[in-house]
């Protein structure tokens, strides 16, 4: 699970600039009544009580996607469970609130402030006097100058993902006292709350031994309410215990024990009890709510009830929000039908975003609203919904375009050589089982073969309550989107969540509008190659996939949709722009201008002849938005550095080289008796407040005397 500002920047910012996900915009300031920032769509989900309410003591078994290869989130191969361990033990000098923007975190910080913007800009930091490491020493100057000397990008001997701020940074000093730290910046750097976060005390950071190889599996000094105990690799478990050099509120939980469960083992783990909390697919959650129900209950749509070995579910509850990251449909503009903008646009505005939201949340009950911007998400200061500097769902426009661009109906072709799908060792994927197929059984193209039900303009005319009802019983039977998969530059790869099979019809019946012919320029069909990952997680792609697809089909595009699996998918197809269309997902950050400028910057030549693509995976960039980026960084006005964040996500837009679709789904199974713990949406968890319930005490019996 994906849910704080420190795993989205250690997720996103890897290698290249970045880790596994993060997008140098400014410290955003608060709005004022004019913002368009907006609300999040959905808070948290947790079963927040009291801190009296919870038990002390306890161990809490979490699942984890695999246990880190790294426990320092600076480096290339940090991951989600990096993160989490991170945020247990370490100090985070700025946390996100509710809104997903960075406010203080009082259990490090009394201040952090700007306190001087000429000749230099100074920042000054004043710690919470209680707050030491866990041998005892106190925060200090010491530890924010060696991350900074770690991380300034100067000494190629640390192994660093990214320096991104640090290398803004001209000197760190000790201020008026050994509790205050002074920072002075060589430019201008709005981001500097991203700085710092997590903090590692300078025996890590010191040198580049200990940062390149002594903190990959130990932490000997932290500074948390939790500390790390062990990392157990042939247990596939990483311990966290209570510390005992905890300053603030005492946790209430002994201990955290990590356990790498993969997706698709979780509903087995959590009916055999042997997992406390879980973020899980749309499938198991059904399940959960399924087992909390009257026996005589049946699956909706399907009429089964749940399986025997799955009754002890019941123990469970689903905790469900919002995750902070959006799934968009990725057009390759390096080259083919896409290096046209008047295609890509067309692309765009054949496409019904808030359909396609829909189809992913509505059955999970929560908000289907599509994303209206690259950069943030609604509720954040960067947000602004800036879509319509594309325009929305227009057939005749998208048409219009395309015809402009020189792709009419009914053209001659040329005999095209036929591809197999990319699936494994080369043979076509079946649409159904997920296994290479016989030989017979090709790549799926859309708009070659008719999609039963629908008429010449691609409209479906299926009864209302049939197509529901099959979706959603589709649904219960699919995989859900994998929460673990968020974008990857080319060298750390989380695994994309959800391969879409694709979109998949019978043979033979009448391809819609097939009549008139399909789209041809110079003798060459409209064809656009469709690459998604295979495996679990693919139910809810694969469906996306097929309403686009579909959507595309009504404006003359036709799609040949590929499985590859997931293990190629991002580092052979999409790092390589091996596609023309792909569905993966980026996290929101509360430092856009930073953390987004390496997935929209313009692609340069490198000196080798290569491109540079940083992670521009679509390949589509211009200069503007470079330096509206460069510009939203580097300026101290939290107003200014905002609209220059959303005026580059219009220009972003205008581009068309990627289309946000809907924020992803964020699912948690958790003991029903768990308190401050679930799906956390955009706050930083409160690892101290979380714990057991305490067991209600029994009323004593009344007694008769005489």
């Amino acid at each position: 699970m994906s849910h704080d500002g420190v795993t989205l920047r250690a997720v996103m910012r890897s290698v290249a600039l970045l880790t596994a996900g993060v997008l140098a915009v400014p410290a955003l300031a608060g709005c004022g009544s004019d913002d368009e920032a907006g609300k999040p769509l959905a808070g948290q989900d947790i079963a927040p009580a009291g801190r009296a309410q919870v038990a002390d003591g306890g161990t809490l078994v979490w699942a984890v996607d695999a246990v880190p290869e790294t426990l320092n989130t600076f480096q290339a191969d940090a991951d989600a469970a990096t993160a989490t361990v991170a945020q247990a033990v370490l100090p985070s000098l700025f946390r996100l609130n509710e809104s997903g923007r960075p406010v203080i975190n009082p259990d490090y910080l009394e201040s952090a402030e700007v306190v001087e913007t000429e000749p230099r800009q100074v920042v000054l930091y004043k710690l919470n006097q209680q707050a030491v490491w866990s041998d005892g020493r106190e925060l200090g100057a010491a530890d924010f100058a060696a991350q900074w000397r770690a991380l300034s990008g100067k000494d190629s001997a640390y192994w660093t993902a990214r320096n991104d701020g640090y290398d803004r940074i001209e000197r760190i000093e000790r201020g008026g006292s050994n509790l205050e730290v002074k920072v002075t910046f060589s430019r201008p750097y709005a981001d500097w709350r991203s700085l710092f976060s997590p903090l590692y005390p300078k025996e890590i950071m010191g040198t580049p031994d200990s940062f390149n190889d002594g903190a990959r599996t130990k932490l000997k000094v932290t500074a948390g309410p939790f500390t790390l105990e062990k990392v157990d690799k042939k247990k596939n478990e990483v311990v966290l215990v209570r510390s005992a050099r905890w300053w603030g509120e005492p946790a209430k939980l002994a201990k955290i024990v990590l356990r790498a469960v993969p997706l698709e083992e979780r509903a087995e783990a959590l009916a055999a009890g042997t997992v406390d909390l879980a973020g899980i697919d749309a499938a198991t959650a059904r399940l959960i709510d399924l087992a909390g129900q009257p026996k005589s209950t049946s699956t909706p749509g399907t009429g089964a009830a749940v399986p025997a070995d799955r009754q002890a579910l019941a123990r469970y509850e689903v905790r469900k929000s919002l995750e902070p990251a959006y799934t968009q449909l990725a057009l390759n503009g390096a080259g083919g039908p896409l290096a046209d903008e008047r295609v890509r646009r067309a692309v765009a505005r054949a496409l019904d975003r808030k359909e396609l939201a829909e189809v992913v949340l509505e059955p999970l009950g929560l908000p289907a609203q599509p994303v209206g911007s690259h950069l943030a998400l609604s509720g954040q200061e960067a947000y602004a919904d800036n879509s319509g500097a594309l325009g929305g769902q227009d057939t005749k426009e998208a048409q219009a375009l395309l015809a402009d661009a020189g792709w009419v109906r009914g053209g001659p072709l040329k005999e095209q050589k036929k591809e197999k799908a990319a699936g494994p060792e080369g043979k076509s994927a079946s649409p159904e089982s997920g296994e290479p197929a016989g030989e017979d059984d090709g790549t799926y193209i859309v708009g070659e073969d008719g999609k039963a039900g629908e008429d010449s303009e691609g409209r479906d005319h299926r009864d209302p309550g049939e197509g529901a009802g099959q979706d959603r019983a589709q649904e219960g039977r699919d995989h859900e989107e994998d929460p673990r998969n968020l974008a990857q530059d080319g060298k750390q790869h989380v695994q994309q969540g959800g391969g879409a099979q694709g979109a998949y019809a019978p043979k033979g019946t009448a391809a819609p509008g097939a009549a008139a012919g399909p789209l041809a320029k110079d003798g060459k069909p409209l064809t656009l190659r469709f690459v998604l990952p295979s495996g679990p997680g693919s139910g809810t792609l694969h469906r996306v996939a097929d309403r686009i697809s579909r959507m595309l089909q009504r404006v003359g595009i036709t799609t040949e949709t590929k499985k590859v699996s997931e293990e190629s998918y991002f580092k052979d197809h999409i790092a390589n722009g091996e596609y023309d269309l792909a569905l993966y997902s980026w996290p929101a950050s509360a430092f856009p201008a930073t953390d987004a400028r390496p997935i929209y910057a313009k692609p340069v030549p490198a000196a080798d002849g290569s491109l540079s693509i940083e992670q521009n995976y679509t390949r589509v960039g211009t200069d503007q938005v470079d330096q509206l980026f460069d510009q939203a960084v580097g300026t101290l006005d939290a107003e200014e550095s905002r609209d220059l964040v959303r005026k580059a996500d219009s220009r972003i837009w205008a581009a068309a080289g990627s289309i946000p679709l809907y924020q992803r789904p964020q699912l948690t199974a958790a003991r029903k008796n768990l308190a401050n713990i679930g799906s956390f949406g955009f706050e930083t968890p409160v690892y101290q407040d979380m714990g057991f319930l305490k067991k209600p005490k029994k009323s004593a019996k009344p007694t008769t005397e005489g």
